[in-house]
């Protein structure tokens, strides 16, 4: 029946749509979450080598003689921070680390400012991406909520068109045989079941119907 393959055309439909709603938040985290722990990872190790190297200048003797030590683990945080650039303010600022450190351990004032302030510098470039990030996740994650929302409201609309569409097509006929049947064990033969306002095949099976009760005695 025409009617019958609505009904089946209509319940895939909503099918569909189910699953196009699952993947599409689906896509949504699995294209946030990854991003997210690759930007903060990174800028997280380059924040790691700046607050290293602040806590050895901190540390560090004010005599050169004994700040050795103290260098070889500034230049390993140093190239730690080198090997992990994400940030186009980085170079600069690693430029400068790498220029004036060796004499800031030695008691250059000027040159331990200028590293100090290079420091400061990748530090907040670092932090700043980092919030970025979180602003970005935070659109992806309010643009992926509205889009599961959108699809959660086409689905509830689609599910009252076909709710009503099976009642119209399939409930409402059953519940007229049903009564046009139990009105005559009931010892009413003249009850006969009502086409009007149905649907072209289901007003045929309904005819069908009456035709056979017309030829019972």
């Amino acid at each position: 029946m025409e009617h019958a393959q609505s009904v089946r055309a209509g319940a895939w439909l909503l099918i569909l749509l189910n699953l196009l709603m699952a993947l599409g938040a689906i896509w949504v985290l699995a294209r946030m979450t990854p991003a997210i722990e690759e930007i903060l990872s990174r800028n997280g190790q380059s924040l790691e080598a700046c607050e290293e190297m602040f806590a050895v200048l901190a540390e560090a003797p004010a005599d050169p003689a004994g700040g050795a030590g103290f260098r070889d683990n500034f230049r390993q945080a140093l190239l730690r921070a080198e090997a992990n650039v994400t940030e186009k303010e980085e170079p600069q600022a690693l430029e400068v680390i790498r220029r004036n450190y060796p004499a800031a351990f030695l008691g250059n004032g000027a040159a331990r400012e200028a590293t100090v302030a290079a420091i400061r510098l990748l530090a907040a470039s670092n932090r700043r991406a980092m919030i970025e990030a979180e602003a970005r996740a935070r659109h992806l994650g309010t643009a992926g909520a509205w889009g599961v929302v959108f699809m959660a409201l086409t689905v509830f609309v689609v599910g009252l068109l076909f709710k009503r569409a099976l009642y119209r097509n399939l409930v409402a006929p059953l519940e007229e045989v049903d009564n046009v049947l139990a009105a005559r064990r009931n010892g009413d033969r003249m009850r006969r079941c009502n086409t009007i306002d149905m649907p072209r095949d289901v007003r045929r099976v309904l005819g069908d119907i009456n035709d056979v009760l017309d030829q019972l005695p």
